[in-house]
């Protein structure tokens, strides 16, 4: 399966938010040990967690355009919620994790105080990264209002969203806590913010991962598609009933649809065949995410028949 159209802008606004991460993560680092700032700290593990994401994320758009296989028949799609469901451990363990620790360290060292330039310059570099990071959230955001079935539809995407809104939380809750920190020469305030990144870290990586979680184990598809589906098989005239219908996402643009049948009484094997196709066609046709369509088709049982089966 070729990469589409979608994919490559998808690609991009990654690529922009790997590059940015790189580079404010060494400033951040770079900053936090010459201002001995555990917010600054905080931040610059969130943003080397961030970089890792990125990466877990290309090989995800990269590997669920894989074509089927034997192995696979269905395809490689869900491989994009699988590298998600790592990029959600990342932001857990790098950057919550680390960033409560760093919160916890802080406070049990007590008051210190460092030199007002090392803060400004600690200031400066989160300044720096907030405008890098609104502008990879900016970019997302304009590729989400682009694009069709908005931000829930593509993991990959919505994992970038996160991690942007996120950092831009970050980097207010850091220099929100270095300021104070600086003004009133008490630790708490930068070890607080550490803390509440942590936990705002955590949340995000509990969200991304239950998603994608749902998605590896098998979500049905949108209720309203599955609805019209529904809605397309009662209206043909050669069903009689739609015992059982069963969808399940596949991938971003691949869903299983699987439906039991009865058909009305009285139709040869040829005609049955002649509308299994018919439906099968239309039901692509209207829907192409719904590309792999099973029918189990059965002849709906005549009132003798009923009689004969109920006869001891």
């Amino acid at each position: 399966m070729t990469e589409n159209s979608s994919d490559r802008k998808t690609r991009i606004t990654v690529l922009v938010a790997l590059i940015a991460n790189l580079v404010i993560a060494v400033a951040k680092a770079v900053g936090g040990a010459f201002a001995g700032s555990p917010a600054l700290l905080s931040e610059a593990a969130h943003s080397v967690a961030d970089s890792l994401n990125e990466v877990f994320l290309l090989a995800a758009l990269r590997r669920s355009r894989k074509p089927a296989d034997r192995k696979h028949p269905f395809g490689y799609g869900k491989e994009r919620y699988f590298w998600s469901l790592l990029a959600a451990v990342g932001i857990f363990v790098m950057g919550g994790c680390f960033s409560v620790l760093q919160g916890i360290e802080a406070l049990r060292g007590g008051n210190h105080e460092e030199s007002t330039g090392a803060y400004i310059a600690g200031l400066i570099v989160l300044f720096v990264a907030l405008l890098a990071e609104g502008t990879s959230l900016a970019r997302a955001i304009f590729q989400v209002r682009g694009q069709e079935g908005g931000i829930g539809k593509d993991p990959a995407l919505r994992t970038v969203i996160a991690e942007d809104g996120t950092a831009v939380l970050g980097v207010l809750l850091a220099m929100g806590g270095m300021a104070l920190h600086m003004v009133t020469k008490q630790v708490v305030w930068e070890a607080s913010a550490s803390l509440a990144i942590g936990v705002l870290l955590v949340y995000v990586a509990y969200r991304l991962g239950k998603d994608a979680r749902t998605q590896l184990i098998g979500e049905a598809a949108d209720p309203e598609l599955r609805g019209r589906i529904e809605e397309l098989l009662k209206a043909q005239p050669e069903i009689d009933v739609v015992e059982t219908l069963l969808t399940m996402r596949l991938g971003m643009d691949s869903t299983l649809v699987a439906a039991r049948i009865d058909l009305v009484p009285g139709m040869d094997s040829e005609h049955v065949e002649e509308v299994s196709m018919r439906i099968r066609s239309s039901i692509q046709n209207t829907w192409p995410e719904a590309d792999q369509v099973f029918l189990d088709v059965t002849d709906a049982p005549t009132a003798a028949t009923a009689e004969a089966a109920g006869t001891p």
